[in-house]
């Protein structure tokens, strides 16, 4: 079976009843079709990023599901275009690095936020870098080449005195 998603946003301007059944419909129409639903996400209203049949908004909504005869997607997707309360809506199949994504994100690895102690716990992991002492040497070669330019300087300008 390959895993497919389908993400689409419903006009905003509906009621909630309608918002919610058109969500119910489509649900419906996969299980119907021996499609099994994976996960159900409401991404709820978000602002669009240019208007769509003159709307700023939209009630966003991501279906991911399983399906063995890809053909039937070509029945959702007529029935996506044709229904007058979605304004847009994507298909796309899933692969495998697809599939780990969304069930590391659903598990709560991907996005989650590091508590003070994880971030702590990392830093006292890790060595310090080799890098600062470098730059510590880096340090006393600049200075020690200060030192030797300023003799330098100080002989040439004696040199010169002595030449007038």
């Amino acid at each position: 079976m390959r895993q497919y998603e389908v993400t689409f946003i419903v006009d905003p301007v509906l009621s909630d009843e309608e918002i919610k059944s058109t969500l119910q419909t489509y649900q419906e129409m996969l299980t119907n079709e021996g499609c099994k639903i994976v996960h159900t996400e409401e991404m709820g209203l978000k602002q669009l990023a240019y208007p769509i049949k003159r709307r700023n908004s939209g009630v966003y909504y991501c279906i991911e599901f399983q399906l063995e005869a890809p053909s039937f997607l070509d029945k959702l997707e007529l029935s996506l275009r044709r229904d007058e309360r979605v304004m847009r809506f994507l298909t796309i199949s899933l692969d495998k690095f697809g599939v780990k994504y969304n069930e590391d994100k659903r598990n709560g690895l991907i996005g989650k936020k590091r508590t003070e102690d994880e971030k702590g716990s990392d830093a006292k992991k890790s060595e310090p870098k080799k890098v600062v002492a470098d730059e510590k040497e880096v340090v006393k070669k600049v200075v020690a080449a200060k030192q030797v330019l300023e003799a330098v300087k100080e002989s040439d300008s004696a040199a010169s005195q002595e030449e007038e």
